[in-house]
This record gives structure tokens, sequence and C-alpha cells, in this order.
């Protein structure tokens, strides 16, 4: 049954619903607007954080592309100290372990990688950092360590061929020709077209007598 009421009682339930409610509405508005605000304070904040480790890694390559390690790396301290969490900060550490490489300072590169392998963000830098750590350690003749990096990868979707062409080699470094040849025709199955090397996969096969599948086929 539909209730009606005239114009009085509505005033009077209006009046009394408010006397019941209105602390409670005074406050949602309160938290409402503060949450907006908030937000709003929240979204500048992250813009100018951004700017600023754009900043950060932009000067830090130019740096690195005039040889300037040393300046460089005043710029990616204050990355790592200020905006670890940062993709930028993820990327200029790549650049700093290559940079580190090619000066032959393979214990400074090793430190850069880890730092990826433990914050970088996003989590595909995470995997990069692995496969890069792990053919460094490899290149240092620490084999186990390197098959230790790889298998903690939990997500390695798009990376496959890469990781299991590595897994190939740390098996051939350690004698286990098979499981190596295995690894390489794994990585040469996986291999997405223009996504990798497929002739040196091929070249370490065939210098292994591996018979590689529809090799001769195309012409």
């Amino acid at each position: 049954m539909v209730e009606v009421y005239d114009a009085h009682e509505q005033g009077e339930i209006v009046k009394k619903w408010l006397s019941e409610n209105g602390s409670a509405i005074v406050m949602g508005l309160v938290i409402a607007f503060g949450g907006l605000f908030g937000f709003k304070q929240w979204q500048s904040w992250q813009t100018s954080n951004r700017q600023e480790a754009s900043v950060e890694f932009q000067v830090m390559g130019e740096y690195l592309t005039a040889n300037q390690l040393d300046a460089a790396m005043a710029n990616f301290q204050k990355l790592k100290d200020e905006h670890a969490k940062s993709p930028y900060t993820s990327l200029a550490a790549l650049l700093m372990a290559r940079a580190r490489l090619e000066v032959n300072q393979p214990d400074l590169a090793i430190s850069q990688l880890e730092f990826v392998v433990e914050n970088g963000y996003p989590k595909a830098l995470t995997v990069v950092a692995r496969e890069r750590l792990a053919r460094v350690l490899l290149d240092q003749g620490d084999a186990d360590g390197a098959m230790t990096v790889l298998n903690g990868a939990q997500d390695i979707l798009g990376f496959e061929s890469r990781y299991a062409e590595v897994r190939g080699d740390i098996h051939f470094a350690q004698g286990r020709t098979d499981e190596a040849q295995a690894a390489y025709l794994e990585a040469l199955e996986t291999l997405e077209a223009g996504a990798g090397d497929r002739v040196k996969l091929v070249m370490k096969l065939e210098s292994m007598g591996a018979v590689i599948p529809g090799d001769g086929s195309e012409s």
C-alpha cells in the first residue's frame, strides 16, 4: 500500500530524517570532498615526480653518450634515492649496467642488474634484468648462479626464446651438451619473427651436430 503524506507531514519527515542523519551527511561530504582534493594533490605529485625522474634519466643518458660515466652516476644515484620505483630508474640501471660492462667493470654491472631484479618496475623490466644478469654471471664463470637467476623468474611471457637460449649457454658451459641442444631447439621453436637472432641459434645447433627442424625446407 502506497503511503500518502501532505505537505506538512512531508516536511516533518524531512526534518526528523535530517536531525537523525544530518551529521553523517556532513561527514560524508567532508570525506568525499577531502578525498577529491587529496586525489588531485596525489595526481599532481605523481606528475611532478615523473617529470623529475624523466629529467634525471635524460641527463644521465646524455652523460653516458658523452662517455662521462662518473657524471652520469650522480643522476643515477638521485634516481635510486628519490625515484626507486620509477620505470625511469629501472631503465637507467639497465643502461648503467651496459656502460659498466663496456668499461670492463662486470661487478658494478651485476649490482645494477640485481637492483632491477629486486626493485624493477614495471615487472617486465625485471625479466629483462634477469636474463642480462644471467649472461653476465655466466661470462664471469658462475654458471650455477646464472641458472639460479633464470629459475627465479615468475613469468617470462614474451621472453621464452631468450631464456631458453641462455639456459642452453649455461648447459653448454657445464658440459651438458644434450640439455644445451634441447634448450637451443626450444629457443628456436619459440622464437618470434624479428624478435631474436635465428642465425645465431642455428649456428650454435649446427656446431653441435643437431638436426634442425625445417632446415633447408625454405629457399
